[in-house]
């Protein structure tokens, strides 16, 4: 699958200085797909070369013409989407349906940014006598070292790469090691744009060998990272050293509170088709249920009824609806998830078990697990697995402590018909990001990001720019 691609490094598909390679495996199968490039220190000083070179170009090409070619990406991703799609879903098992989605998601970032890198508004501050003047502009950070998550392999690189180029920033690219291939051809989609040449770069390899030497290199500006709270406080580590601008999205544990005046039949649908998305695998997956104990039981049947009718199996099946968990570390985690929750009180109310009709593949029953104690790890570590952990409350107060009990704050769902229970648990919960009567919180006007642990800085929207940009005061005195 990846012969074609390799290592990116100033325009051009290479394999590592010294030919080393890791193999990458297919979760559905645990077939190797193929094999990929393992950059050493010498491919990471091209690189960084590379980026640094082409900088001064691409910053100084006009916004209109920066706007054209990334429009461009755009459209190639929505003509390789089967393509593409398939890629996905063989290095992820996901389903093919969340991958051509993915993949138009991606081709959406590419076409925001193409909007906002005519928009780089600045600012004429008055001043206080009319012999000066002031005004703040904004300009690229510089070269970008960006590190991203296997769980949306495409989407997540799409994210950080369009809005550094739209700012006139180069980029350095380090993909998910599990499926790196939707990145590599993403990073095509960008050179038959015309993207200068040298301005977007790829490295595979060791994630912790490989971030190191970037951001120690006085040449990295920026830090962009999609990952989890223990690699985010490690690169920060590492960034205070030379105090480099970073941007994290470090994933959560998210709270959905059905409150008494919702209706828990549309609240338990629509809570079960993002909950069991990408096999659970997604940083805003509703992740811990809080139902008030009066619609509990009309709850967890239909929540259980929608459970049932998921189809597990190979993504690359048309008919497939659930993939597999991305390796056997994370299904023995789930597992262990599980065990502990029922060691506590909880009940298996569906799943529960690996998924004894595929004996090859990392495949979980999707579970749903009801009247879970606080006090089991799964109501305090994220499952980043297709278990729904649900359990009551009683009154307002006593839901929102325990919703911001812990430190993550990425993302939150409420549910509830009363317009002062939205706004005042709106403002209370504490998160990035919080969806009323509904669960889709990532498109690319949005502005992605959480809180707390779950990091800073965002990605998206019209703030998602600024990440890539510092602001320059300007003062002026008339002579």
């Amino acid at each position: 699958m990846y012969d074609r691609f390799g290592l990116l490094i100033n325009g051009e598909w290479r394999g590592s200085s010294d030919q080393s390679t890791r193999t990458v495996v297919n979760p559905a199968t645990e077939a190797i797909i193929g094999s990929v490039p393992m950059a050493t220190e010498k491919d990471a000083e091209a690189a960084l070369i590379s980026a640094q070179q082409a900088f001064e170009g691409w910053r100084n090409e006009d916004p209109r013409v920066r706007s054209e070619k990334l429009r461009k990406v755009s459209g190639i991703l929505c003509q390789r989407a089967e393509e593409i799609a398939g890629i996905l879903s063989s290095e992820t098992g996901k389903p093919l349906p969340e991958s051509l989605a993915e993949v138009q998601a991606a081709a959406e970032q590419f076409e925001w940014y193409a909007d906002e890198t005519r928009r780089v508004y600045g600012q004429i501050i008055e001043a206080g006598n009319r012999q000066t003047r002031m005004q703040v502009i904004y300009e690229p950070v510089g070269v970008v070292a960006a590190f991203s998550a296997w769980n949306f392999p495409l989407l997540l690189p799409a994210r950080k790469i369009a809005a550094a180029l739209a700012a006139g920033c180069t980029v350095i690219i380090k993909p998910a090691s599990e499926a790196p291939g939707s990145c590599m051809a993403l990073l095509q989609a960008c050179t038959d744009a015309a993207i200068n040449r040298g301005a977007i770069n790829l490295l595979t390899g060791n994630s912790d060998f490989l971030s190191r030497i970037l951001i120690n290199s006085p040449v990295i500006r920026k830090i962009s990272l999609t990952g989890s709270a223990r690699v985010g406080k490690c690169l920060l580590h590492l960034a205070a050293d030379r105090i480099t601008k970073v941007s994290l999205e470090l994933g959560g544990h998210t709270p959905a509170i059905v409150f008494r005046d919702a209706n828990p039949v549309l609240a338990a649908r629509q809570l079960a088709a993002s909950k069991f998305r990408n096999c659970g695998q997604v940083c805003v997956s509703p992740s811990r249920f809080f139902v008030h104990e009066s619609l509990y039981q009309v709850f967890t049947d239909e929540f259980v009824r929608c459970v049932n009718q998921l189809r597990l199996g190979n993504g690359i099946d048309r008919d497939v609806t659930m993939g597999p968990l991305i390796s056997s570390g994370a299904l023995d985690t789930a597992l262990a998830l599980i065990e502990d929750a029922v060691a506590g009180g909880a009940n298996i109310l569906a799943g529960g078990r690996r998924a004894a009709e595929y004996p090859q593949g990392f495949f979980l029953q999707p579970t749903v697990l009801g009247n879970v104690s606080d006090k089991t790890r799964i109501m305090s570590e994220e499952p980043f697995a297709p278990i729904a952990p649900i359990t009551t409350f009683s009154d307002y107060d006593e839901v929102l402590t325990r919703a911001n009990r812990l430190p993550y704050g990425l993302a939150a769902y409420l549910f509830t018909d009363q317009l002062t229970t939205a706004v005042r648990a709106s403002s209370d919960i504490e998160a990035g990001m919080v969806g009323i009567n509904d669960v889709s919180l990532a498109s690319a006007e949005m502005p992605f990001g959480g809180i707390k642990e779950s990091g800073f800085g965002r990605e998206g929207g019209s703030l998602g720019i600024h990440e890539y940009l510092h602001a320059k005061f300007i003062k002026t005195r008339l002579m």
